[in-house]
């Protein structure tokens, strides 16, 4: 067994490396104070590089996000791009960049590296929403692009995310491909903080804005009703880099100006007002925009994540409650509109498609199975939305809708990744359709439960940083307890996972880490097998779903629940009765020590 490397000599091979004095120092200090933990923390492992890219917390060290990790994940997959993809040096790279602290300069190293080897870099200078990467690289017909953001996480962090040649986020086998060539090529080849001075570079913010706006303007289908509308729409950019994008695409779908959220509308890397910068969080993170709405007697709220590519609803009740939409029955209503607009153009359904990750509800294959068009879900995360969407093209299927639980929407093919941007001005303009009508959004909801049955989800996370602890619980639900080897040579354990949630009975388990779904007679998963991830689903006899499963880009383990039932307070009740069941029985977070989740 080899040695283990003395944390000082990776602090020496540290220093060796680094240019940036901020992160050298950060090094140097914790040497001087013999600070060995933190040492190890930063120095001992190497952020991984896998199909999200890379995430992590902005500090020195080898295992975090820095200008040298940075250039050293461009030098890797700058070569494999040019190993992989035909003319990659004449095709180029798109890079862009939000607003986080050293998104500017990590783009900046980024597009240095790609012009050190004679790579064509197109890079927008200036701010832009996540989906103009994948946007440029279709367009322009590029052979990668990257995109600087850590999108909703908290303002600690950032990250880099790599889009392939068809424009989708990479997939397998690309990202152990990506990781290997970084690792061969540790050794900084250039280290440019003026790369965007390099006449070599183009931006290309004038040819490919406008060119994305004439794209979405293809989902405005009632410009003059929607300049009729009188409805008030107050939005918020949670501190990102949303807003010059959303009032241009109100403006193109014909609407009056949003009414913005002041405090919020600003990009600020410190993300002043909220605690997580997620409308996913909860009612605490839209408060502001509340008010604002409040102020103006506006019942309806918009939001983005910073980076753009989430959008999520919230209207004011007639009680004077504010309802904040899931990502789920927004995908619903996003769906069910998509399609009765397809229909009313006079287009065929007969080869329209829709998806979801297979984490999202299962209202949407009963929308498709009732409607008698093509449903399909995948594995989390757009990457495999969009991949399999350029997949069903190629069959000949009009894929009008993909969406995951994450308020992640995907409409028409503009770009085959989640876009906040087209999202906000399709579901404007449904709102403005259903208010002329005299209906609620919630009432439109309504209306699909009644259709199609009612939903009820119960879905959340708590925080583990300890890899171990993760590991373990997932191996006790796998194997059990008292583990048993495995008579049939499949495993190293037998599966055994529980029978029961409380009083109810498991039907079947589809385990994509192990590779195994019980309810196959060959006991092999329809879908892709990842042992790097832990994802586990489990059916049981009363109709409930539900999969735990550890992020990809944060240190969390997840969980999403979800009943039908003949009523929408039955299955609520059930819904809340089956999580509290499933925690204790299988996450048991007492005696694992993990955080429970802080609603905003």
């Amino acid at each position: 067994m080899a040695a283990k490397t003395p944390i000082t000599t990776l602090a020496e091979e540290w220093l060796r490396l680094d240019k940036n004095p901020e992160t050298r120092k950060e090094i140097e200090t914790l040497l001087s104070e013999n600070n060995t933990a933190e040492l190890e923390n930063r120095l001992r492992n190497r952020i991984e590089f896998g199909t999200a890219g890379l995430r992590a917390a902005m500090e020195a060290g080898f295992a975090r996000m820095n200008d040298l990790t940075v250039i050293q994940a461009s030098q890797g997959l700058c070569l494999y791009v040019l190993e992989h993809v035909k003319d990659a040096k004449e095709r180029g790279v798109v890079i862009g960049h939000d607003h986080r602290h050293h998104s500017d300069d990590f783009a900046r190293l980024t597009a240095g590296v790609f012009l050190s080897k004679g790579v064509k870099v197109y890079a927008y200078k200036d701010l832009v929403h996540t989906p103009m990467v994948p946007f440029g690289v279709k367009s322009l017909n590029a052979a990668c692009g990257i995109m600087i953001t850590a999108s909703h996480n908290p303002k600690k962090d950032n990250g880099y995310k790599v889009y392939w040649e068809n424009a989708c986020q990479i997939i397998p086998p690309h990202d152990a491909g990506i990781a290997q060539m970084i690792l061969d090529n540790l050794e900084p080849w250039v280290w440019d903080y003026k790369s965007f001075e390099n006449p070599a570079l183009v931006d290309p913010t004038e040819e490919l804005v406008p060119a994305y706006f004439n794209e979405v303007d293809s989902l405005c289908i009632a410009k003059e009703a929607n300049a009729a509308s009188d409805t008030k729409f107050v939005y918020t950019a949670m501190h990102g880099v949303g807003y010059p994008f959303a009032t241009q695409v109100f403006e193109r779908f014909g609407f009056k100006p949003l009414i913005p959220t002041k405090e919020q509308i600003q990009p600020d890397p410190e993300f002043p007002t909220v605690a997580f910068p997620n409308p996913e969080e909860g009612k605490g993170a839209l408060a502001l925009a509340f008010k604002a709405a409040d102020e103006v007697g506006a019942t309806v709220v918009f939001a983005n994540d910073p980076d753009a590519d989430r959008f999520t609803v919230a209207e004011k009740q007639k009680s004077g409650e504010w309802i904040l939409f899931t990502g789920n029955q927004i995908g619903t209503m996003f769906a069910c509109n998509a399609l009765d607009n397809w229909r009313a153009s006079g287009k065929s359904d007969a080869k329209v498609a829709v998806l979801c990750s297979t984490v999202s509800s299962n209202m949407l294959a009963k929308v498709a199975k009732t409607e008698g068009i093509h449903w399909e879900d995948t594995l989390t995360g757009f990457k495999w939305i969009g991949n399999r969407a350029i997949d069903l093209e190629k069959e000949g299927y009009d894929v009008i809708f993909g969406y995951e639980e994450a308020i992640g929407f995907m409409l028409g093919d503009i770009v085959r990744d989640k876009d906040g941007v087209s999202a906000l001005g399709c579901f404007a303009q449904l709102t403005a359709r259903l208010y002329k009508e005299g209906t609620r959004i919630s009432e439109y909801l309504d209306s699909l439960y009644k259709k199609y049955g009612y939903f009820a989800s119960a879905n959340s996370y708590f925080i583990c940083h300890e890899q171990e602890t993760i590991d373990r619980i997932f191996n006790k639900m796998r194997f059990g307890a008292a583990p048993q080897e495995d008579s049939t040579g499949r495993f190293v354990y037998k599966p055994l996972y529980p029978t029961h949630i409380g009083p109810h009975k498991v039907s079947n388990v589809r385990d994509l880490t192990l590779g195994y779904d019980t309810s196959k007679t060959d006991g092999v998963p329809s879908l892709p097998v990842s042992p790097s991830a832990q994802m586990i689903t489990f059916y049981l006899e009363n109709g409930c779903v539900f999969t735990l499963r550890t992020s990809g880009t944060e240190p969390k383990i997840k969980y999403y629940l979800e009943v039908s039932a003949a009523t929408q307070e039955e299955a609520e009740s059930q819904a809340k009765e089956i999580e509290a069941a499933m925690c204790i029985q299988l996450l048991e977070p007492e005696a694992n020590g993990l955080q429970y989740r802080v609603v905003a």
